[in-house]
């Protein structure tokens, strides 16, 4: 920790047993995953609504459950009575929450459009970015982006 001294470098090695400094090499530890974390007011009808997606919920009382697909995990925190706070902006730029690759968009797009009262709030359709994609809300608001990258022509 650094406590505001000005010798402070941004990364620290602390001392092995009896090697010495020099001897010491600096290994850059790997990050090896990240997961999307929601926060929600009720956790059981959000672990019903996703199961609807293909997610298989483990829920683990009081408030926490993690959703899995394939190689996807999101994790739910329940605070209880929680509402998403309503943000013009975020509505307006349609802001994402998670950004979901697949490998094949257009069958998740067929499959997630069968689905009784599902809402895709953007329908599939190709990007400048080089990807096709498209949004589906859940029930607590959360904007999830299903891409995949096109086909070189």
């Amino acid at each position: 920790m650094c406590l505001g001294l000005a010798t402070c470098s941004s990364w620290y090695v602390p001392p092995v047993g009896n090697v010495e400094p020099a001897a010491q090499a600096v290994v850059r530890v790997r990050l090896s995953k990240s997961v999307t974390v929601f926060l929600v007011g009720n956790i059981e009808p959000t672990m019903e609504w996703y199961k609807r997606l293909g997610f298989e919920p483990e829920y683990y009382p009081p408030g926490f459950a993690i959703l899995r697909r394939d190689d996807i995990e999101i994790f739910l925190q329940q605070q209880p009575g929680y509402v998403s706070p309503d943000d013009p902006g975020r509505r307006e730029r349609h802001a994402w929450n998670v950004y979901i690759m697949t490998d094949n968009v257009k069958a998740l797009y067929d499959e997630y459009s069968g689905l009784p009262g599902l809402k895709i709030s953007r329908q599939l359709s190709p990007q400048d970015y080089g990807m096709i994609e498209f949004d589906v809300m859940d029930l607590n608001g959360h904007r999830l982006v299903f891409a995949q990258p096109m086909r070189a022509k």
